[in-house]
């Protein structure tokens, strides 16, 4: 369904895998990245939602799948968690990771803010979901790209 294309450069891709690969090592936790250039429904989170059922990330043992949908040349992304991780983790939470996320890419760092996302997403998700012996990857750590 979703083709390989780059839409960032290799050493900017390379940075965010990198930062899901750390993240996920303290947590039993899966957080994915998908990118694409615009968004084709009129509002970012309806997109995320279906990308999230799309990339099968409600199949995790826990429920605590975490998308991070960005559609670039819109400027417009969406933050989503499965239900294993909405139920525990505080009201706000989420609002703090968007504004972070919100004023990176207002300065062009759309890499850097990723990182940051993934890093306070990783230390959430380490609290309510830390790592257990045994723990596999229900998840691609690579970033998904649309059109």
């Amino acid at each position: 369904m979703f083709f390989r294309k780059r839409l960032i450069n290799r050493a900017d891709e390379r940075m965010i895998v990198n930062a899901i690969k750390a993240a996920e090592l303290q947590t039993s936790g899966e957080i994915r990245v998908h990118i694409e250039r615009h968004c084709i429904d009129s509002e970012p989170i309806a997109r995320a939602i279906f990308i999230f059922d799309a990339i099968g990330m409600f199949n995790t043992a826990q429920r605590n799948g975490v998308l991070i949908y960005v559609a670039l040349e819109d400027h417009k992304f969406s933050i989503i968690g499965d239900t294993g991780i909405n139920a525990v983790i505080p009201d706000n939470f989420w609002n703090g990771v968007r504004d972070s996320l919100r004023d990176s890419f207002a300065s062009g760092e759309i890499a850097d803010g990723l990182v940051k996302a993934i890093a306070a997403t990783g230390e959430i998700l380490k609290k309510e979901f830390p790592y257990l012996e045994g723990d596999i990857n229900e998840q691609s750590d690579e970033i998904s790209y649309g059109r």
